[in-house]
């Protein structure tokens, strides 16, 4: 099933998760298990990111996105991105996609990486919507930045580009981390303004390592509040606590999202099925 068909039948907000697929040094089936456990939750779609730093490649986001919907029985989107492609490879790569029946994607421009030249047939995620919608029926998500991309000027700049997204295909939306909900509703008042009116999915991260938040920020450029700090800062050095008390952040992080009307969560797993089912325990009859 196409995603923004899963909106539009829904008449209560979307939970979705996101995982990764193992690094290339590790054998695929690693992450079968996790992929189970996560997947026995019955979230209504998950998505599959190109690997944890960049690793791992469309053919490993392709299997693992088959896994989900062939096999799992949960509706699947593969993370797709541009900036190291030609139009050739992604026609290669749309049709790996169709032959594993997935039939949604999440759009993007992808890292730029230091040392390798990035071709010039997609310089944005909005090229590639664009081309995909004119040679394809594939069903396109596309990212946000609550707190604005960190190479946009200013949010003005920010929005207008993101509602060029929109404009060339993109269905529906996913933002990126944060941390301040207030963050994420000023970003829903900006888009509205701008007239985006397509489905948008807060994403949300729990804290399960400071270490990886702290990486994670500084790649996103999401604010910390002093809450979240103090938190982070009084279970440093306890990772089962640091991990349970993330947890309840995120949870009441979430609540309050749904009880302001959003439209989904995105809850980035980390392929941790603890974290997934503790969380959609605690929320699942919000929803």
């Amino acid at each position: 099933m196409k995603i923004n068909d899963i909106f539009n039948k829904s008449d209560r907000a979307i939970l979705s998760f996101e995982v990764f697929p193992p690094k290339k040094t590790s054998p695929i089936e690693s992450v079968y298990s996790k992929l189970e456990e996560i997947c026995a939750l019955k979230p209504d779609f998950i998505s599959v990111t190109y690997g944890a730093g960049g690793t791992g490649g469309h053919s490993r986001t392709c299997e693992i996105a088959s896994k989900i919907k062939n096999d799992f029985g949960v509706e699947s989107v593969a993370h797709l991105t541009c900036v190291n492609s030609t139009k050739a490879d992604i026609d290669s790569t749309l049709e790996d996609f169709k032959a594993h029946n997935i039939e949604n994607i999440l759009a993007l421009r992808g890292d730029y990486v230091d040392g390798v030249e990035p071709k010039r047939d997609f310089i944005y995620a909005s090229d590639l919507c664009e081309y995909i919608k004119s040679h394809s029926d594939f069903d396109l998500g596309g990212a946000c930045y609550p707190e604005v991309h960190l190479e946009a000027k200013d949010e003005v700049e920010d929005i207008l580009n993101l509602r060029k997204k929109v404009e060339a295909g993109a269905e529906h939306l996913i933002s990126q981390l944060f941390f301040d909900n207030s963050v994420f509703y000023r970003f829903l008042e900006r888009a509205k303004i701008a007239g985006i009116n397509v489905p948008i999915e807060a994403g949300i991260m729990p804290v399960t390592n400071k270490s990886q938040i702290e990486r994670m920020v500084s790649m996103c450029g999401a604010s910390l509040p002093s809450k979240f700090a103090k938190i982070m800062q009084k279970y440093d050095s306890k990772p089962e606590a640091l991990r349970d008390a993330g947890i309840a952040y995120a949870v009441e992080q979430i609540v309050d999202l749904l009880a302001n009307g959003v439209d989904g969560i995105h809850l980035y797993t980390m392929n941790n099925p603890y974290v997934a089912r503790k969380i959609s325990e605690a929320v699942v009859s919000l929803l």
